[in-house]
């Protein structure tokens, strides 16, 4: 039998100098064969990281005028034009606000709207780049205040809107129209808004095999929107049997359907919510009033014509006198009740749940984000840094607010404008009465959120009105990669290095082993 010992006894026919020369031939093959190895990873690593770099932005832009009932904005949106139908991709870079009133009171001078919107449209001229702008779709959206024209004076309204598309079509954009969007529009457009910046819509995937997991969706938020002349809640109610049409709108959106409650109350927007209780008021007075809602000491004389202008008060039989006096006695409880009678009416409703006025609703169901006049308010009423306290402590601090003396509120104000320092006591409390209306409790009504601004995109129907004009939420949801292209990097980094090790040591244990191997021979 052979020895274990003798098969590694090496070749007597050769001398020291050959085994010194195969030791040495096989050492350097060996250290070239790691060095080629080490330098393919590296050559592996750098090919990942050339392949998969993010390509230079190729960026896309779109502009929407909001034309409000009191004033209008403007809004230029970017988005990587590479990314066109993916989530949480398009970013607010600019807002202009437009000088002067809303569109809808240059009715009888419909010539000075080009001037009005001139400084803004230039602006977007020097924010977007000159290459991009025959490109760039421009849209115009008007809302209540051109809805209420519409109501009053239909050939008016066209006018305006009319002016409004002959001054945007000067400019060297891709003009898409004006409209004047329906209330349900405008409700369900805001809430795209919210859920679009809160990226509720976006599914998580299973990296391991890229099947969406239905239990990934998020709930969706709900939306309050207060303007100067409606106001709109939208919110995810799964019963659409219960809704009757004009509520019910549905929206396929990154492959999951979701059905909304809808609803926009026009003429309970905050300013015509004020005309409507002073021309209640007015028409039982001699021409003067006392109202609850504004601050003791202030006094304020209205135009009766003011009281003409607005749809809303058409149902009043307001008083011969030419003048309106307004003196504030400061009362939120009062106030309060003279809102509830004045402006929530009792009637009858056909449905099991009501709002107001006859009006269907559903109980509110989860978070809700108010924005516009709602975080205007309240945040001036100190609302907005914590959730709502209580209705008793609500009641104290408005009861403490309206009652303070107009004088020591200006002092405390310096700088605000009369007119709207004034209204706040009234604006405050009737939004508490409209949340209240909603349906809001003392326990829902902490889930409520007051919000301008969401990662410097201003809170509103705008962009979702852009994301739906432009395609830009796709109907199914886009196939993304796994892993973002940073941790795709650092996996790629740590597998190579691991692997480069093994390697090195494998190859350290393998001549050290040969050497002992040839020592014991």
């Amino acid at each position: 039998m052979i020895s274990q010992q003798s098969l590694f006894i090496p070749d007597s026919s050769g001398g020291p100098e050959e085994s010194g020369l195969k030791r040495f031939c096989s050492r350097n093959i060996l250290i070239i064969l790691g060095f080629t190895f080490i330098m393919a990873v590296i050559a592996l690593i750098t090919v990942g990281l050339t392949q998969n770099k993010p390509l230079p932005e190729n960026l896309k832009y779109g502009i929407v005028l909001d034309a409000g009932s009191s004033h209008t904005s403007l809004y230029v949106y970017s988005w990587p034009a590479e990314k066109e139908n993916d989530t949480g991709v398009v970013h607010q870079i600019d807002e202009c606000k437009v000088k002067g009133p809303g569109i809808s009171d240059y009715a009888e001078k419909t010539i000075e709207i080009d001037h009005s919107l001139e400084e803004c449209m230039q602006r977007a001229r020097s924010v977007i780049p000159q290459s991009q702008h025959e490109e760039t779709p421009v849209y115009l959206g008007a809302t209540a205040g051109m809805r209420l024209l519409r109501l009053k004076d239909e050939r008016a309204a066209d006018k305006v809107m009319l002016a409004v598309t002959t001054s945007l079509s000067k400019y060297p954009f891709d003009f898409q129209g004006a409209k004047i969007i329906s209330g349900k529009e405008e409700g369900a457009f805001g809430w795209i808004t919210i859920n679009y910046l809160l990226g509720k819509f976006t599914q998580k995937l299973n990296w391991l095999n890229m099947h969406i997991k239905d239990k990934t969706y998020q709930t969706a938020y709900g939306a309050l929107d207060l303007g100067g002349a409606s106001t709109q809640i939208t919110f995810v109610y799964n019963k659409p049997f219960e809704m009757p049409e004009e509520n019910h709108v549905s929206f396929q959106l990154y492959g999951k359907t979701y059905i909304l409650y809808t609803h926009s109350f026009l003429c309970y927007g905050k300013d015509q919510a004020l005309l409507t209780k002073l021309s209640y008021d007015f028409q039982n007075s001699n021409g003067t009033i006392k109202d609850p809602c504004f601050h003791p000491g202030y006094e304020r004389v209205m135009d009766i014509v003011e009281f003409y202008k607005s749809p809303c008060t058409e149902k009043y039989k307001l008083s011969k006198m030419d003048k309106l006096e307004i003196l504030g006695t400061g009362n939120y409880e009062q106030c309060k009740q003279n809102i509830e009678n004045q402006l929530f009416s009792n009637d009858t409703c056909g449905y099991t749940k009501c709002a107001f006025n006859g009006t269907y609703i559903p109980p509110v169901q989860g978070h809700f984000e108010a924005f516009s006049a709602y975080y205007y308010v309240m945040h001036f009423l100190n609302f907005t840094s914590q959730e709502l306290p209580s209705e008793n402590e609500v009641t104290r601090i408005m009861s403490n607010f309206c009652a303070l003396s107009w004088n020591e509120l200006k002092s405390r104000n310096t700088g605000l404008k009369e007119k709207y320092l004034s209204e706040y006591c009234f604006a405050g409390t009737y939004i508490f009465v409209l949340l209240n209306k909603f349906r809001f409790t003392d326990e829902s009504w902490k889930n409520i959120h007051f919000v301008d601004q969401m990662e410097g995109t201003s809170i509103g129907w705008s962009l979702g009105y852009m994301l739906n004009l432009t395609n830009m939420i796709a109907p199914e949801q886009p196939l993304t990669p796994p892993l973002p292209h940073s941790t795709y990097v650092f996996l790629m980094i740590i597998f190579s290095l691991v692997l480069v090790t093994v390697v090195i040591a494998a190859l350290f244990i393998f001549l050290k082993s040969s050497f002992i191997w040839k020592d014991m021979a």
